[in-house]
C-alpha cells in the first residue's frame, strides 16, 4: 500500500485485532501512513502505536470497541489498487505470535465473502457506542457524534444481521 501510494494512487489499509505490539508492525504502519496510506484499526486491547501524531503517523485512526462480546475475529483489509485482498486469521500482531506459537492468516477468496467481510470492518470502525478512539499522547476518548444521532453500536448491528433482525 505504501507503494502504491508513493506513485500517487488511493492505499487503504484496515484491521480488527485484539492487539498491535509489534515493533516491526508498527514501524512499518508509521512508514505507510508517512507515504500517504490512510490506516484504519479497530484494536479492541493493547495498542502501542500512537495514532495522529503529525509527520509519523497523522494518516492513522486506532478506535477500541469493548462491549458485550469478547471478540476473536482477527480481519485485514488492503485496497491493492482497487482490487482489495481480504484476510482472516487468528494471529494478533505481538511477537510471540509471530516467534513462539502457530497462528494462521487466510486470504479470503471469494468476492461475496470478502464484501461481507470489508462490511463487518466498516460497521466495527463506524462504531460511535461502544468505541473509543485513541489519541496520540495515549489517552482514549469517545468518538464524536450529534445530539441527534443514536449511534452506532457495532456489536448490536453484528448480531442483528446475524439473527435476521436488520
Amino acid at each position: 500500500e505504501a507503494l502504491r501510494a508513493r506513485e500517487g494512487q488511493d492505499g487503504h489499509i484496515m484491521a480488527k485485532l485484539n492487539s498491535l505490539v509489534s515493533p516491526d508492525i508498527i514501524e512499518a504502519l508509521y512508514a505507510a501512513s508517512q507515504a500517504g496510506v490512510r490506516i484504519e484499526l479497530a484494536v479492541r486491547g493493547i495498542c502501542c502505536l500512537r495514532p495522529g501524531v503529525p509527520g509519523v503517523s497523522d494518516r492513522i485512526r486506532v478506535r477500541s470497541i469493548v462491549g458485550r462480546f469478547l471478540e476473536h475475529s482477527r480481519i485485514w483489509y488492503f485496497r491493492n489498487g482497487g482490487r482489495p485482498d481480504v484476510f482472516i486469521g487468528s494471529a494478533d500482531l505481538m511477537p510471540r505470535n509471530f516467534d513462539r506459537r502457530v497462528e494462521i492468516v487466510v486470504p479470503v477468496k471469494d468476492g461475496a465473502v470478502a464484501r461481507r467481510i470489508r462490511d463487518i470492518l466498516d460497521v466495527c470502525l463506524a462504531d460511535t457506542r461502544s468505541a473509543r478512539d485513541l489519541r496520540g499522547d495515549g489517552t482514549y476518548v469517545r468518538p464524536a457524534r450529534s445530539r441527534r444521532e443514536g449511534g452506532v453500536c457495532a456489536q448490536s448491528s453484528l448480531l442483528e444481521a446475524a439473527v435476521g433482525t436488520r
